[in-house]
């Protein structure tokens, strides 16, 4: 009796890797096993940093709060705690966006807390 091989589920995983391997520089878009361990890591990277972005966000975020409060005096943690103080739930991502784009709106909060 022949040896059974499930081709069709065979190819669709190579077919598979080989498409998220598009792209990629010499063999690690032409041989399969090297774009699977290259898709592979690839993947790895991602995932990681997925995480890593909102981390670098949250940190562009204070850099340009802290630039835009201490133009009018007042430093980043000053700002955040008065800003809890008096229960303005404003987050960073919108304090920033108002201290980069919006500097007569970001000046009012500020005169809100002082």
């Amino acid at each position: 009796m022949p040896r059974s091989v499930n081709a069709v589920a065979s190819r669709r995983r190579r077919k598979r890797i080989m498409n998220l391997a598009k792209g990629y520089w010499g063999s690690r878009s032409k041989v399969y096993t090297i774009a699977k361990n290259t898709v592979e890591k690839g993947l790895q990277y991602a995932y990681r940093d997925r995480k890593t972005k909102k981390r670098e966000f949250r940190a562009l975020w204070i850099q340009r709060i802290n630039a835009g409060a201490r133009q009018h005096g007042i430093s980043y943690s000053q700002l955040i705690g008065k800003l809890a103080a008096k229960e303005i739930g404003l987050n960073r991502k919108v304090l920033a966006d108002l201290a980069m784009n919006h500097p007569d709106a970001f000046k009012a909060v500020i005169d809100a807390v002082k």
